[in-house]
């Protein structure tokens, strides 16, 4: 269905949604540049509040440590997640295969609070048996992290290997190529869209993630999310609308960075093989 298909009720509808999802956050980036402590009283325009934002150590602290999880938590999971999703696509049948599709699925489905929890008593009992984790801080957060976010960019990365032509690898293998080479020569590439997708939703769920991080923190470790959370309690806070202004603004432009790169990267593909296309046509 096309714009021109769309009747005006569904044109209502989805402006409708669009409003409700873009207001909450222009008026907290206007909000952000009250002069006013009263985040809902409209006191001038001033940015003093951003300047007390970067004097805050508590919150740099916070986006220091949670940047680093999420980065590290992200290279993970798109590790382990793109291995688990190749093997889901290209070997359909093996002993316990559904027992593993389930046990990858499983943290996207299962509450955060009982994830957390397993997670928390099962660094209990290795501390206790082997003595380690020492601690539940970085360590703890990121396997943490990293076991939800690999879920997700197996299911990326999955979906996007069963749409490829597995007849481009199967000549590859026909002419004398090792798996191995095959799959980073041919199938890496075809994915790579995936993978990057796969890895800036990991970010962003680390990023976001508050109930599991409680469970698997410690005393020096909180995270943006906890700290946010902690100071809403008490209070809303005008520094918490300029650190979310900021987040907005770095977020959009990674986004629009990454779609342009990923768009430019699948013309350059398309251009390739039409290129590749006319020459056989021509041979």
């Amino acid at each position: 269905m096309n714009n021109q298909q769309l009747s005006p009720f569904l044109k209502g509808m989805l402006l409708l949604g669009l409003l409700f999802l873009y207001i909450p956050i222009v008026s907290l980036i206007v909000y952000s540049f009250n002069d006013s402590k009263l985040v809902t009283v409209w006191g001038g325009f001033s940015t003093k509040w951003y300047a007390s934002l970067f004097q805050n150590e508590q919150i740099i602290s916070a986006v220091e440590l949670s940047v680093q999880i999420a980065l590290a938590s992200a290279t993970a999971a798109v590790t382990l997640g793109t291995i688990a999703g190749f093997v889901l696509a290209r070997f359909k049948r093996f002993p316990g295969s559904s027992l593993f599709a389930g046990m990858m699925t499983a943290p996207m489905v299962m509450p955060e609070v009982i994830t957390g929890l397993s997670m928390l008593l099962l660094f209990i009992s290795m501390q206790q048996l082997i003595g380690v984790p020492a601690e539940r801080g970085f360590f703890t957060i990121w396997v943490g992290h990293t076991t939800l976010c690999m879920a997700y960019v197996a299911v990326v990365v999955r979906s996007r290997l069963l749409e490829i032509d597995q007849s481009l690898e199967d000549a590859a293998m026909d002419l004398g190529a090792r798996p191995l080479k095959i799959f980073f020569v041919i199938t890496l590439p075809l994915v790579a869209q995936a993978i990057a997708s796969g890895f800036l939703l990991s970010v962003t769920l680390s990023l976001d993630d508050l109930v599991m991080t409680a469970f698997l923190s410690g005393p020096g470790s909180t995270t943006l999310p906890q700290v946010i959370f902690s100071k809403v309690r008490l209070g809303l806070n005008p520094e918490i609308n300029a650190l979310a202004s900021i987040t907005v603004l770095v977020v959009g432009v990674l986004v629009i960075v990454a779609n342009y790169l990923m768009l430019n990267s699948q013309r350059k593909r398309e251009r390739a093989m039409a290129a590749a296309m006319r020459e056989s046509s021509a041979g």
